[in-house]
């Protein structure tokens, strides 16, 4: 998406356009609230009706919803104060429905939803995800999980969804971390399992990655105005275990 986006503005702004992003998705994830900014030459006119135009140009599967001016400070990456991302399962034999088949994972195993839920909340706080998370060169994997709920879909019968915000995650870590948890609720693992494998400072074999399809970033949480440039000073600061 984001290199689609970058040609697509370099063909109407005619410059070269680099685009920062709350969050850089695996591929094959989805981005519902994707939000991110670029830093214009001054004097160019970012075009009223911006919307409209990439509209016609970008591809079905990526949308701009709104384009207005960043306020001073603002950093889509770093001045944000968190993320949160759904995973969508099916436990149906016969899969997700035709419709939702590209955003839902077939898991036709049941699922202990309590086991699983109770799981998750020993992986709540700020942790060393290392056993989660792929790791990148001179990256952290000190993150803070704040949120990590398994609910029903009341329309859709057989679909779980896990909902889990986090200050920041590292690569691969929501897909991860969802494996994990199905591992407890087919019952592999014992509900334990997940947060024991916080003491570990490397990636663990043990835990499935999940496929790309059944992620959604929903949302991205702001500070107002005024604390958005020192938001990002305090983001950049390294966490190390």
């Amino acid at each position: 998406m984001q290199g689609v986006l970058e040609d697509t503005l370099a063909t109407v702004w005619r410059v070269p356009v680099a685009l920062t992003v709350a969050g850089r998705t695996d591929a094959g994830v989805h981005a519902d609230a994707q939000v991110c900014h670029v830093d214009l030459p001054e004097g160019l006119d970012p075009h009223p009706g911006l919307v409209g135009r990439l509209a016609r140009m970008l591809p079905p599967d990526v949308r701009v919803r709104a384009v207005t001016p960043a306020p001073a400070g603002f950093d889509a990456r770093f001045s944000a104060l968190r993320r949160h991302y759904v995973y969508r399962v099916s436990t149906a034999p016969w899969g997700p429905e035709p419709l939702r088949a590209r955003d839902t994972l077939r898991w036709p195993r049941p699922l202990d939803v309590d086991a699983m839920t109770t799981a998750g909340q020993g992986l709540l706080g700020e942790h060393d995800f290392a056993a989660y998370c792929r790791p990148r060169e001179g990256a952290t994997t000190v993150r803070e999980l704040q949120h990590l709920a398994w609910s029903p879909v009341p329309e859709e019968p057989h679909v779980l969804v896990a909902a889990l915000s986090a200050d920041a995650f590292c690569h691969s870590m929501v897909r991860s971390v969802v494996g994990a948890l199905l591992a407890v609720g087919e019952g592999r693992r014992s509900v334990d399992w997940p947060a024991a494998l916080l003491a570990r400072r490397e990636r663990s074999s043990e835990v499935a990655v999940v496929a790309a399809r059944g992620l959604r970033l929903v949302g991205v949480d702001y500070p107002d105005d005024a604390d958005l440039a020192a938001r990002a000073t305090t983001t950049r600061r390294r966490r190390d275990p």
